[in-house]
């Protein structure tokens, strides 16, 4: 298993892979929604606001993630994690996990401080994410499940309190994803 980061020469299977786990778990619509979400995201890939990183076997894609940074007020440099997906069949073997840690780490080598997602707080902790209130981080959006707001470090400081409301990349700009 090899992973790394990568760019938009890997658009279409980065999309394809999404589509594949989102439809396999969650059903076709969501599926399709993903895919369109991933391919916005995969067309502005430019490692600065925008990260891609991949899981790699045998030269195939298996994994992939995303990492977008919002935007404070203050300079604090945090990335939101999402979307995320690992191929159905190689799914409950610790690659999403190793995934995670990876494009963490290559987010805390850029100078990132804190990591944000939204999703199932029993997968996220895994990878080192805890409950995060909005009175500490505010989302972007209004949230549908405040407990799927989840955040970690990537620096020893604690995550700061940041009272604005962030900007994110436009793709997130839609209440289906909050």
């Amino acid at each position: 298993m090899e992973f790394k980061s990568i760019g938009r020469d890997h658009s279409r299977e980065v999309t394809d892979l999404l589509r594949s786990c989102f439809t396999s778990s969650e059903g076709a619509e969501e599926g399709d929604a993903i895919a369109a979400l991933a391919d916005e995201l995969a067309s502005a890939i430019d490692d600065e606001s925008v990260f891609c990183f991949a899981a790699f076997e045998s030269e195939a894609i298996v994994g992939a993630i995303f990492f977008t940074k919002l935007a404070f007020e203050s300079p604090a440099q945090v990335y939101m994690l999402s979307p995320v997906g690992v191929l159905t069949p190689r799914q409950g073997q610790g690659i999403g996990k190793k995934l995670i840690a990876f494009g963490l780490s290559g987010l805390q080598a850029r100078g990132a401080q804190v990591a944000v997602t939204y999703g199932d707080p029993d997968f996220y902790s895994k990878a080192g994410f805890l409950p995060l209130t909005e009175d500490r981080l505010q989302a972007p959006m209004k949230l549908s499940m405040p407990f799927g707001w989840l955040g970690q470090s990537l620096t020893e400081a604690p995550i700061p309190t940041l009272s604005d409301r962030p900007k994110c990349i436009g793709a997130f700009n839609d209440p289906k994803y909050w």
